[in-house]
């Protein structure tokens, strides 16, 4: 889901007519107290009224008084000259305060709500609507807050302005370059690892190896190829703690998912022998080439006895990349800490273990740690988009879509579960499941752990971009299969369905946030846009190439064994 969060409410069940059909709009109450600028507040737009300015250099500084009586149900006792008036919610209806606001000489009207969250303001059937002053309600703490400073004769002045949203943020941008990229570096790792399996399986099967059996079996537990019943199951469960998360939200719950995140984040598996470092580090030619086939390609559940040769899935996470991007330095710092990559030592419960590892892994706690613990601060974003990459690129990693046939269950299911969620969901519970779930709403905190996100930097509402992980994680399944079947299949780049693919989800993706500004920033299920371009494409090309059949079925090139030499039939006389 793709989300900037809502500064225009357009009810549609609210009754309407003329002098009363104002979108409900987020309105900025900036405040100065003895002429010092001091808190700024927000508020919600009435149903009617004149709409406010969009700039605050064209809303006026006016002074604040308050009503009295202050329900302002009746003609206040105190002479207004065109001050903002501040009122209490109860005992009229809010058209009636307007009309006897507007009549007293008030040229706006503060409601304070008698609750902390935003009512909206409609129209009676019977109330009279011609109303020419602008009416905003507050939440209860800040109208209690300004009431006081009236009270202690203290001068309050306000300004009402709502600015709109800039037709596109530069977070957007970058956002879409996170997703985009977190792809592409996976579906190559992923691509990688998969040749590098292939490449063992046949040297294996031309020596005619008693070890493949055994090395195959280790390679098949790396990974995980998900069928079409486990996809169809992926979508009910995910509605289920979708639903759990939606009932249990609260700060606790928010607390073990912070958890959970960290740990998944830092290393999804600390078991990894290393065997494949210290067996395939100093290949001659092309030596950070190598370096990169050696860790991409090899990190699984290899052994020592198995000679470094490991067909499995590497665990991927924040503490091997770091490693590899130490691995790669220059000078003599590199034969340095590839040393100490080569000497292993063994810990219980995780096995053989780097020197090297060990060192770095500490510094990933540390980060993982500190984020969870500052993460309501300010620039605590960035943590977390490094933590959800990593840990995006170690499910594209472990999980894999065997054949597209899966591909399109999968991303049909998916599809369908994001639509559900975001709009559907409103006629049940009264509200976006998704979006109140993914902005930890009754939680206490500004979203919770499954997003990346980036503030939105030049927008007058703040505020993030975000995307869930899902909307990364399912297409990049498709995406990174397509990749793998290209380079089993030794195809190039043109002649491929990789670059199709990727276009397709960037282009998708783009749709997204065009959309996502056009409604005001209303949350959007990405895959809504995301799923018929890729999957679109794919089928497609497939078929246009003639190799549809051997996409939804196998999923890759058939190989022959070299020691079956087919013989032609004899003709019977």
């Amino acid at each position: 889901m793709g989300s900037a969060g809502d500064i225009v409410h357009i009810d549609n069940v609210a009754p309407k007519r003329p002098g009363c059909s104002n979108n409900f709009v987020l309105v900025k109450v900036p405040t100065w107290i003895e002429g010092l600028e001091d808190n700024e507040y927000v508020g919600v737009g009435a149903r009617f009224g004149p709409t406010l300015e969009s700039k605050e250099k064209h809303a006026s500084h006016t002074k604040l008084a308050l009503a009295d009586p202050p329900d302002c149900c009746s003609k206040p006792r105190n002479k207004l000259t065109g001050e903002v008036i501040l009122v209490h919610r109860g005992n009229c209806s809010f058209t009636v305060k307007a009309n006897v606001a507007e009549e007293a000489g008030a040229s706006a009207i503060l409601i304070i709500n008698n609750q902390t969250e935003l009512f909206k303001m409609v129209c009676e059937s019977d109330a009279d609507v011609n109303i020419k002053i602008p009416a905003v309600m507050l939440p209860q703490d800040a109208g209690s807050r300004l009431e006081k400073y009236i009270t202690n004769t203290t001068m309050v002045s306000v300004a009402l302005y709502s600015p709109k949203r800039p037709a596109v943020d530069i977070a957007e941008v970058f956002l879409w370059l996170m997703a985009v990229g977190t792809i592409l570096c996976a579906s190559y790792w992923s691509a990688w690892t998969a040749r590098e399996v292939a490449i063992e399986q046949e040297k294996l099967l031309k020596d005619a190896s008693e070890e493949f059996l055994q090395v195959g079996a280790v390679g098949s537990s790396g990974f995980v190829d998900i069928n079409t019943t486990s996809a169809i199951l992926f979508v009910v469960i995910a509605s289920c703690f979708l639903v759990m998360l939606y009932k249990l939200m609260s700060f606790w719950f928010v607390e073990v998912l912070v958890v959970l995140f960290c740990i998944g984040g830092v290393e999804e598996g600390i078991p990894v022998s290393e065997a494949v470092i210290r067996d395939n580090l100093f290949l001659i030619d092309n030596q950070h080439l190598s370096l990169f086939h050696s860790f991409f390609g090899g990190l699984g559940d290899t052994r020592p006895d198995k000679k470094g040769i490991g067909l499995g899935v590497e665990d991927v996470s924040l503490r091997q990349v770091l490693i590899l991007v130490i691995l790669m330095l220059p000078g003599p710092t590199n034969v340095w800490f590839r040393r100490y990559a080569e000497s292993f030592i063994k810990v219980p419960f995780f096995g053989a273990v780097s020197h090297l590892t060990l060192a770095v892994c500490p510094f990933c706690i540390t980060f993982a740690v500190v984020w969870a613990v500052y993460r309501r601060i300010s620039f605590a974003w960035i943590g977390q988009d490094i933590l959800g990459i990593a840990l995006i690129i170690t499910v594209l990693q472990i999980v894999r879509v065997p054949n597209l046939k899966v591909g399109t269950v999968l991303l049909g299911c998916a599809f369908l579960y994001d639509i559900f969620w975001v709009f559907v969901s409103k006629w049940w519970f009264h509200e976006s499941v998704m979006i109140v779930v993914a902005r930890g709403d009754k939680s206490g905190e500004d979203g919770i752990p499954v997003l990346l996100k980036i503030p939105r930097m030049f927008d007058p509402w703040g505020g993030y971009s975000v995307i869930g992980f899902g909307d990364i994680i399912l297409p990049g399944l498709v995406v990174a299969f397509s990749l793998r079947y290209d380079w089993m299949t030794k195809k190039s780049l043109r002649a491929g369905y990789f670059v199709w693919a990727m276009t397709a989800y960037g282009l998708g993706l783009l749709v997204t946030y065009v959309a996502l500004n056009l409604m005001d920033g209303h949350g959007q299920p990405a895959l809504l846009y995301i799923v018929p371009f890729t999957l679109g494409t794919l089928i497609t090309l497939g078929k246009k190439r003639g190799d549809l059949k051997t996409l939804w079925t196998r999923g890759e090139p058939e190989r022959p064994c070299p020691h079956v030499q087919l013989q032609p039939l004899e003709q019977k006389e």
